[in-house]
């Protein structure tokens, strides 16, 4: 008998349909001696309809409230669940984050989970009951309702996994595991069956939409066994992410290709190449609370460089904006920047031991015609920004290339 905790995304929930069929995935993993916590979001599109709600009545609203307010979806799903558990003839229970309880920092709409307390729920694990906990949430020392922020659900399954030392925490979604590239744009791309936490790290750090970061990273660091899993198929063994440790075969040189549409592009041309230059620009950008990506100086010449690097697109006006006294007050010559650009990813800690991936990835991409505007790079992944128009090109090309449609 196993320990194991399942979460279930808004899809999985979406409606009293779909809660009926949670529930009977759940009584299947029970009848066959488990021990289960189910984590659950609330219904798809419901906190959307909360948060436009409250800024009816409230432009920008009130932090604290607002987390009281987008907390109630999941109290809605957790007692949906545990009726249709109940009408199958188990013994659930629900409870929020706050009753569990699920104790976090007072950042109220992105708060981060500081400890849980898992005696209640030992104690009805112990009387046979199945524990239903509402993700996304918690509450902070002063009792106050706290979110995790988009992806929260997510990080709840972990952390539960990980304060009750679970066999497995299970993440059930709307696809059946991570995919060698995006499935929509390369109809070959292939599921596979493990993929190492260093690579699933990068591959979500990176524009893969399968995971939440924060939720690996939690998992990592507590090294929480992990698999994805289709809610709407009844027998794929979806994605394992493991350790690289616990796999005794060489792991492929590339696992997978990953992609960022939400990418702008900044570079200030003719900048003094002095001391202390790239704080004068980037520290005002990070004072905003801006993350910025990618970054690269040109070589000097004549003691002028450029320097150029990445931010989000929603981040893209802010930053000029941001820049307009830099530009002046370090005597730059000017700034170009654009907002049509993508980023492409191959990610593989087989990297690491194979030369020639970057010369490969740039041959492919040289052979299409399309030009290469940044390179980014690490042990297991290597980054390059190019012109939108040429994005989904590229990662079919690039998939070809490194065989990803071939059976690993």
């Amino acid at each position: 008998m196993a320990l194991i905790v399942q979460k279930y995304g808004g899809t999985s929930v979406g409606s009293a349909e779909r809660i009926k069929n949670v529930a009977r995935r759940v009584a299947d993993w029970k009848s066959r001696g488990h021990q289960l916590v189910v984590v659950v979001s609330a219904m798809a599109g419901e906190t959307n309809r909360l948060i436009a709600l409250a800024k009816e009545v409230q432009a920008h609203p009130d932090p604290r409230e607002l987390d009281v307010m987008v907390s109630t979806g999941e109290q809605v799903t957790i007692a949906l669940l545990s009726m249709a558990l109940v009408e199958l003839g188990l013994k659930a229970r629900s409870y929020t984050g706050a009753q569990v309880k699920i104790l976090t920092d007072s950042a109220h709409t992105k708060a981060r989970i500081v400890s849980i307390d898992e005696t209640r729920i030992r104690a009805d694990l112990d009387e046979g009951c199945v524990v239903v906990i509402a993700g996304f949430q918690g509450v902070d020392a002063r009792g106050n309702i706290t979110t995790l922020g988009r992806g929260g659900s997510d990080t709840t399954g972990v952390a539960l996994a990980a304060a009750l030392k679970a066999e497995e925490c299970q993440i059930y979604t709307d696809v059946d595991g991570v995919y060698t590239a995006d499935p929509r744009i390369v109809p070959e791309a292939r599921r596979l069956k493990t993929v190492t936490f260093e690579e699933m790290l990068e591959l979500a750090s990176l524009g893969s939409k399968v995971l939440q970061i924060r939720s690996v990273e939690f998992a990592g660091r507590y090294r929480v066994r992990m698999r994805v899993l289709s809610s709407f198929e009844e027998e794929s063994e979806g994605t394992l992410i493991t350790f690289e440790e616990d796999e005794d075969m060489e792991q492929a040189t590339i696992s997978g290709i990953a992609f960022n549409r939400d990418e702008a592009k900044i570079t200030i041309l003719g900048v003094p190449d002095r001391p202390g230059i790239a704080y004068q620009i980037l520290g005002p950008i990070g004072d905003a609370n801006i993350d910025v990506d990618m970054i690269v100086q040109n070589v000097s010449h004549d003691g002028m460089t450029d320097f150029s690097f990445t931010v989000h697109r929603n981040d893209f006006k802010k930053t000029l904006k941001i820049l307009e006294p830099v530009v002046k007050h370090i005597k730059a010559r000017g700034v170009e920047s654009g907002d049509k650009i993508a980023k492409v990813s191959v990610v593989g800690v087989g990297m690491r031991s194979h030369a020639g991936i970057a010369s490969a990835m740039f041959r492919t991409l040289a052979e299409e015609g399309i030009n290469i505007e940044m390179i980014s790079t690490s042990e297991i992944k290597i980054s390059v920004v190019i012109d939108e128009k040429y994005l989904e090109l590229a990662v079919r090309v690039l998939h070809k290339s490194f065989g990803l449609e071939q059976p690993g």
